[in-house]
């Protein structure tokens, strides 16, 4: 029988990790009690590990989210070349996938469907790592019952449970990690308890992060960007012997520094009545009451996951805005286990969504709502020991109220196709296209303080992906590459009319296409991996600046990622180091206001974690990060394609500690 190949470039694309076969896996299991670096350990802890929508998804693994767990979601994707974080802080960081805007995706948190989009200059997917047991992104192709709105895939997110921290036996634990760094003076702590007693379960989560604003790579100071974060989660669950198994979990994430007047950009003088600079007042709530048999495998296997998530962002200077962004889901949804290799997964979905504005200048709260019901299909079979088939279908009607009170009822067909064929033990062939109904979006909430005119808004926009792909394994070596498209019709655009203070709705087409590489070397005691993305963005058809591509994706060109790490264990070590880099690239946009090229960069990180042989509950992490003090805004940061225009920049020399103890 051929062997399971079917992951190779997404494992390859994953968090500090080796896809290998051979016998460095052992590095998942070593003494120093160090973190799964295996992200083939992350894909068989998915329920639907081997299927062929799974062959282009990237896991993060175990060892990424744990070393990202005091960072951000650049710390969490960081070795990820397709997946780029732009914004240097969490309330701006922006996410794009093969070039593509997260709010494109279909985004869910334990089940529960995310994307609240709230400001332009602030992120609508702020999450925190420290949360997190699990991390898969789909890009471009996701399967019907990944939900509405995959227009280019999607992120499917798992928070911790109670079994990730208590060992097998134990009814108490937790685990509480310290950290500081020296850029910024920023410390930080975070402290997670779990307590179980027959069938039932509790954890508690919570984290606090204060400090000063940082210094960029030419030692000037980086207004806006002081650490003042705080996060929770709260875990509930039953499971009783038969396998039924009850969760409820709650979470909020809060931000309220004072950040830049507007927080995705680095200083500028002040304009109007705006100051310097204002607090973003951000808080992120998530909440999720989930039912499941973890022992069902017949034709009954339901789940029930209904949940509700809000992102709420107050700017009080200079015009008291006050925006919020809410989303109700629920999702019921059977697997019927034809066999063991064969399953098709079918049910209903509900979702709304409503968009809400208000200030002192505006006379009345107004909004956008959006209410969407969907009905789906997924098979996953296995015709032979070499081909493995994924193909779904989704019926989706969305009624859509604008601001001015009335309203559409859009409805679609959305359709997936994934195959993987394993030509030989070393060579495997996948491809993947989809094309998805992505219904009319809500625009930003600190937009509909003005008049809008909706009569441009005519069509729901539709996503069509395609991903070809090839994975090649030999000896310690593995390599793949894939060429991928997406194309946005008929998505959502607005212009602004100064003269009559109003908006007008119309419709832009937005194209990124580009091809993906990785190539893996392992041996016994660590590896060496190497990834590189090239995206392009198209806008009716033409390139275009960042400004122009908002919301849609970002002028990436091509973006590399190397990593290195090496496992000491007669000194208790594991040393690595990595580098982050994005070649000049000249998009030749063609606009009225002139673009430049965007300068290339390079970035070198180091780290090494430490257990005590007599404390081995214990691991302490140093890493120095931007080990050069190179001067640079991440690629994925905004509007450095402009002459001029001082981007947010990224931390200059970073020297960080963390300790963290598990009991």
């Amino acid at each position: 029988m051929a062997r399971n190949r079917s992951h190779l470039l997404p494992g390859l694309l994953c968090g500090t990790a080796l896809t290998l076969s051979f016998s460095t896996v052992a590095l998942a299991e070593h003494d120093l009690g160090v973190s799964v670096l295996d992200p083939i350990i992350a894909e068989k802890e998915d329920p639907l590990y081997g299927a062929a929508d799974r062959a282009t998804a990237v896991y993060v693994a175990e060892a990424e989210i744990e070393r990202a767990s005091l960072g951000d979601l650049k710390d969490l994707f960081a070795g990820l070349a397709s997946v780029s974080v732009g914004g240097a802080i969490p309330v701006a960081q922006k996410i794009f996938v093969n070039g593509v805007d997260m709010l494109n995706l279909a985004i869910k948190v334990d089940g529960v469907s995310q994307n609240n989009r709230v400001f332009h200059h602030a992120s609508a997917n702020a999450f925190d790592p420290g949360l997190m047991k699990s991390v898969r992104v789909d890009p471009g192709v996701a399967p019907a019952d990944a939900g509405p709105g995959a227009l280019a895939g999607g992120v499917t997110m798992e928070t911790v449970d109670v079994a990730d921290i208590l060992e097998d036996g134990d009814n108490f634990g937790g685990k509480a990690r310290f950290g500081y760094s020296d850029n910024g003076s920023t410390a930080q702590a975070a402290l997670t308890l779990a307590a179980r007693r027959e069938g039932f379960e509790v954890l508690a989560y919570a984290r606090r992060a204060t400090g000063d604003d940082y210094e960029d790579g030419d030692g000037n100071v980086v207004t806006g960007t002081e650490a003042k974060l705080s996060s929770q989660l709260l875990k509930f669950a039953y499971e009783s012997a038969e396998g039924h198994r009850v969760e409820f979990s709650a979470q909020q994430m809060k931000d309220n520094g004072l950040r830049n007047t507007r927080a995705n950009f680095g200083y500028m003088p002040p304009r109007g009545p705006f100051p310097d600079l204002r607090v973003y007042d951000t808080t992120r709530r998530i909440a999720s009451l989930r039912y499941e048999n973890t022992f069902d495998s017949g034709l009954w296997d339901p789940s029930v996951v209904v949940g509700f998530s809000e992102t709420d962002l107050k700017t009080e200077v200079p015009f008291g805005d006050d925006a919020q962004s809410r989303t109700f889901s629920v999702t019921v949804q059977n697997e019927f286990h034809l066999s063991e290799s064969n399953t098709i997964t079918a049910g209903l979905d509900y979702q709304r969504k409503d968009n809400r504005y208000n200030a002192d200048w505006v006379t009345e709260a107004t909004s956008e709502e959006s209410r969407n019901i969907g009905i789906f299909a997924q098979a996953r079979l296995e015709p032979t020991d070499r081909l493995k088939v994924s193909t779904g279908l989704r019926a989706d009607w969305q009624d859509f109220t604008d601001r001015n009170g009335g309203s559409q009822s859009p409805n679609g067909i959305s359709g997936n196709l994934s195959l993987t064929y394993d030509v030989t033990d070393s060579l495997s062939l996948r491809a993947a296209y989809s094309t998805v109904f992505g219904g009319i979006i809500l625009e930003d909430n600190y937009l509909l303080g003005d008049a809008w005119d909706y009569s441009g808004l005519t069509d729901a926009s539709r996503g069509r992906n395609l991903v070809i792909g090839a994975d090649f394994e030999q000896g310690n070596w593995t390599f793949g590459g894939e060429f991928f498209r997406t194309n946005i019709d008929d998505a959502r655009f607005s212009t602004y009319d100064s003269g009559l203070a109003a908006y007008t709705a119309s419709h832009n087409d937005f194209e990124t296409k580009g091809v993906n590489i990785a190539a893996t070397y392992g041996w016994d005691s660590g590896f060496a991996r190497f990834t590189a993305s090239r995206s392009e963005n198209y806008i009716n058809g033409e390139k275009a600046s960042s400004y122009y591509v908002l919301d849609y994706g970002a002028p990436l060109g091509t973006v590399l990622a190397l990593e290195v790490q090496q496992e000491l264990p007669q000194y208790n070590l594991v040393v690595g180091g990595s580098v982050d880099a994005a070649l000049s690239y000249d998009h030749g946009a063609v606009e009225a206001d002139p673009v430049q090229k965007l300068d290339g960069y390079q970035v070198l990180n180091l780290f090494a974690e430490y257990t005590p042989p007599s404390a081995q509950n214990v691991t302490i992490r140093a890493s120095v990060d931007n080990v050069f003090d190179t001067q640079f805004a991440d690629r994925a940061t905004y509007g450095a394609d402009y002459g001029g225009f001082n981007t947010l920049k990224e931390p200059g020399r970073t020297v960080s500690v963390v300790a963290t103890v598990k009991f």
